[in-house]
């Protein structure tokens, strides 16, 4: 006979904070992928040339905290679909710098709307204050090693 752990799985943050995570995220998921046919990592490749302009493939990496393999495939993807140029760097041939071509640009225009909509429907679920407190909360946490 086993006894009943106590443990709360429901309120371990780690977990809640993936469980939102995922609900969170899943309706817009489905706008990139339908309209681009884009996996989470390309989407966030192209969120991050179409906000900050020309970067290089480990900028985005330090910057998204995304594993560099993950960002090549990504950025091999976008470069198919004619979203994403790639320019060797002279002085550092091993270094390529990406930006959005004008197809890119557009499609980033039209999921920047729509991601735009979407945080504000999720906010509309909390108060001003109460979203305050939880962007900064998450920030926080994001910041965590």
């Amino acid at each position: 006979m086993s006894q009943k752990d106590d443990f709360e799985l429901q309120d371990f943050l780690p977990f809640l904070l993936n469980q939102a995570a995922e609900e969170s995220s899943l309706a817009f998921q489905r706008v990139y992928k339908d309209r681009y046919g884009m996996l989470r990592t390309e989407w966030r490749v192209l969120f991050h040339l179409g906000t900050y302009g020309c970067m290089t493939a480990k900028e985005i990496g330090e910057r998204a905290t995304i594993h560099k393999t993950k960002i090549s495939r990504a950025v091999q993807k976008l470069s198919e679909k004619r979203f994403v140029t790639r320019r060797r760097d002279e002085r550092d041939r091993r270094s390529e710098h990406l930006e959005l071509t004008p197809a890119g640009e557009a499609a980033y225009k039209d999921l920047r709307a729509v991601a735009e909509d979407y945080d504000q429907k999720l906010s509309a679920q909390f108060t001003l204050g109460e979203v305050a407190l939880l962007r900064m909360m998450l920030r926080r946490l994001a910041r965590m090693d």
